[in-house]
């Protein structure tokens, strides 16, 4: 669709989005070559990891080492145009990802700005671009790169370079005579232990990731050198949205914002922002809402059945030797990281801060890590969340008695927004909650994995129907253009998987003797990392042995309790790999998987067809993950990166489209086709989409149906109609007398095109959902 039509809906707010990972595997080129299908899909926008120059090999495109340039092993600027004129050509626009928060600094060499500030230290015309602490290191950038404190005897130099192994550094003008230690001693950078960087960096970093270095997004100068290009191929029309990458980790969010809508003319813009459920982001911000992580724990929530707490507890407990507190799991996983990866920037914050009447060095830096570590969101945006700051204080003072003097003397240190002190503590808090919870609290409790998801609370074990609808209700009228999501690259496992697990939530019993026996076979010490081995083997099978042995492995590793990645037990892994093998060599093992995920895969099913049109309905701007469209039984990444084969995808679509109605089967054309049915509605007709209404159900199974009407008037729009809990269902023979209370008149599904009639006893959920588990009703 070119043209003016075309155009306005490309730059307005997406009807959905779709999720490319664009590599130097799948570039621009291969990018290019569907958007004929994402058209015929009904998405009005694709969706673009981020595609500026970045680190050699990098398959994500996280680390950006130049802002000028887009990167070339994706297909480099003329094939970025050869993209964007294939999606215009066919009424597509693009929403790009940016990463304004940190810059790739593996290979100096590869990033200019970094380079030039190894080279002319403080006086480099780039050294204002990074958050670095000069005083701290004797006015040198502190790079863990050494395997020990001896190489610096390993050191070379090579003509310009000062080198150690493969990797290159400048050297200053003027400083290359005499030995590589002597000219080593002369730089404005100090190469050191790389187990250093726990403690001794001077650098603010992504997280704990040495070669991701902080950018000062908040420099307006830095602002501008960083987006510039970007800037360029939005006002030429080039990109029409916009995602903000990791936004806590900038020091001022809602000015980052502010200036990034005046730049782009008020695009629709998404900020990767995790919240705690029951958590909103600042009504200030300039931007539509997130990238949909919230709404993927909403949506997850209400098909988890409540009724599997107590026994899937239970046999945590049984496997745990004790019964495992979660929120003390949280802290102690904080502390870990306080005190261990992120001890460099807990020490920077005791620099910024300074001495504290009666208190000494190490009670502020205990404090500290405290606090930290009962943070009970990823931040605070001054003014914004000072509240939580107040309850943390509150209760570290009960936790910690010891500690009340130094709590007390920092909380209006902390609480003074704008200050160099609050700020790095917002910058902080966000870091030791993602690396303690998402990698590592998520890893360690296993009690029932599904619910170990991004945005998710691992404790909240389901939701009812009326606290879905509550939170829907909010969505719309906070927040009605935010992105929702159900997988991303990020997520722990895909939404087919979760959909599978659920269904154990309603089985707990039969899981539970299942578990035992597979441990009794084959034990293994850390008893939780089996159960959560287990549990994704059977949530992603069938799946092939390397896929299942670099999952097993990168779990218990990111877990840190039997293994690190630091120092990995050679042994325990031994025992770990021995337990995959097991699943698939072992015959009595391999058919107890094998008969357990035959059993609840077809209720995984009407799960996943559920949790699909729900996300895609709701209110929101729905996002489909490459390849989602079909069944997808990814794992936590590089598992969820994997090739996407479009041509099947085309080819059951034009099946489809030539008025094949398919069943629930492996093919996964059934969820193919509630997916582009429901876009092209959204696309086609958004004013069936403009409200949020819950829809009445009533008799024997009304618990078992979610529906709601997205019409704003009497006269109704597009009424979702999804199955939940379909085990306990079927248990109770089925949909029986339950009935929909919807307005008198004929109805029809777009899924399945059959016409139904409601009346004064409304219109039975059996008859609507005879087909398929899940209907999307219209006004005939």
């Amino acid at each position: 669709m070119s043209g003016p039509l075309g155009e306005d809906r490309r730059r307005g707010v997406p009807t959905a989005t779709y999720r490319l990972q664009v590599t130097s595997d799948f570039t621009l080129d291969d990018a290019a070559s569907v958007a004929g299908y994402l058209a015929d899909l009904g998405v009005s926008h694709a969706y673009s990891s981020p595609l500026l120059r970045a680190a050699s090999g990098s398959t994500h495109g996280y680390d950006t080492v130049d802002h000028e340039h887009v990167d070339e092993s994706r297909g480099g600027r003329e094939a970025f145009d050869r993209l964007v004129g294939a999606l215009h050509e066919h009424g597509l626009g693009l929403v790009l990802d940016l990463v304004p928060n940190h810059m790739g600094v593996a290979d100096p060499a590869e990033a200019p700005w970094w380079w030039d500030v190894l080279e002319h230290g403080r006086a480099s015309a780039h050294a204002a671009a990074f958050d670095i602490d000069w005083d701290f290191g004797g006015g040198k950038v502190r790079l863990p790169v050494l395997g020990s404190a001896d190489d610096v005897e390993k050191l070379e130099v090579v003509g310009s370079e000062l080198r150690y192994y493969d990797n290159r550094f400048p050297i200053a003008p003027g400083t290359a005579e005499g030995t590589p230690q002597e000219v080593h001693a002369r730089q404005h950078y100090e190469l050191v232990d790389w187990r250093r960087a726990d403690a001794d960096l001077n650098y603010r970093r992504f997280f704990a990731i040495n070669t991701l270095a902080g950018l000062r997004a908040e420099d307006p100068e830095v602002f501008a050198a960083t987006h510039r290009m970007v800037l360029e191929l939005v006002e030429a029309g080039a990109v029409d949205g916009l995602r903000i990458d990791h936004p806590d980790g900038l020091a001022d969010p809602k000015g980052y914002l502010d200036r990034l809508a005046e730049a782009s003319g008020g695009r629709w813009t998404v900020v990767e922002k995790i919240l705690e459920p029951g958590e909103d982001l600042p009504e200030s911000w300039a931007t539509a809402g997130t990238t949909g992580y919230d709404a993927l724990a909403e949506v997850d929530g209400v098909l988890v059945d409540p009724a599997g707490e107590a026994p899937l507890t239970a046999l945590d407990t049984e496997l745990s030797g004790r019964a495992v507190d979660y929120a003390e799991l949280v802290h102690g996983c904080k502390r870990e990281v306080t005190d261990g990866i992120l001890g460099s920037e807990v020490a920077r914050l005791v620099r910024v801060i300074g001495e504290l009447p009666g208190v000494d060095r190490a009670q502020q830096t205990e404090a500290l890590a405290e606090l930290l570590a009962g943070f009970p969101v990823y931040r605070t945006y001054l003014p914004d969340g000072a509240e939580h700051l107040t309850a943390t204080v509150a209760a570290v003072r009960e936790r910690r008695p010891d500690l009340r003097d130094a709590v007390d003397a920092l909380h209006p240190v902390l609480a003074q927004a704008g200050t160099e002190a609050a700020t790095r503590f917002e910058q902080t808090s966000g870091p030791v909650m993602a690396k303690s919870v998402e990698d590592s609290a998520y890893y360690r409790w296993a009690r029932f994995v599904a619910l170990n998801e991004v945005g998710g609370d691992p404790a909240r074990f389901g939701s009812s129907v009326a606290e879905f609808h509550e939170a829907q209700v909010r969505r719309a009228e906070r927040k009605p253009q935010s992105m929702t999501t159900l997988s991303t690259h990020d997520t722990k496992r895909s939404e087919d998987v979760r959909a599978r697990l659920a269904v154990l939530a309603e089985q707990p019993g039969e899981w539970t003797q299942l578990v035992r026996r597979l441990l009794h076979r084959h034990p293994l010490a850390d008893r939780p990392m089996a159960h959560l081995v287990w549990q994704n083997l059977v949530g992603a099978w069938p799946l092939s042995r390397e896929r299942a042995h670099a999952y097993a492995e990168k779990a218990a590793r990111e877990a840190g309790t039997s293994t690190t990645w630091t120092d990995p037990d050679e042994e325990f892994e031994a025992r770990l790999h021995e337990l995959v093998d097991a699943a698939f060599d072992d015959e009595a093992t391999h058919g107890a998987i094998e008969d357990v995920v035959a059993r609840i895969a077809p209720f995984g099913l009407s799960n996943s067809l559920s949790q699909k049109l729900l996300q895609l309905t709701m209110p929101g701007v729905p996002d489909v993950y490459q390849g989602t469209e079909l069944w997808d039984f990814s794992l936590v990444d590089p598992d969820n990166r994997r090739p996407v084969d479009y041509d099947l995808r085309r080819r059951l679509l034009a099946s489809l489209d030539a008025g094949e109605v398919p069943a629930v089967d492996e093919t996964g054309a059934a969820k193919l086709l509630v997916v582009s049915r429901t876009l092209r509605a959204r696309r086609e007709h958004p004013e069936w989409f403009a409200g949020y209404r819950p829809v009445e159900a009533t008799g024997s199974a009304a618990d078992h149906v979610v529906a709601f009407d997205r019409g704003s008037d009497e006269q109704g729009g597009a009424v979702t109609v999804a199955t939940r809990l379909p085990v306990r269902l079927a248990a109770a023979g089925g949909w029986g007398d339950t009935a929909l209370q919807l307005p008198n008149g004929a109805w029809r599904d777009l899924l399945t095109g059959g016409r139904f009639v409601s009346d004064a006893a409304g219109m039975p959920v059996g008859a609507v959902l005879e087909r398929l588990p899940v209907a999307l009703l219209v006004r005939n």
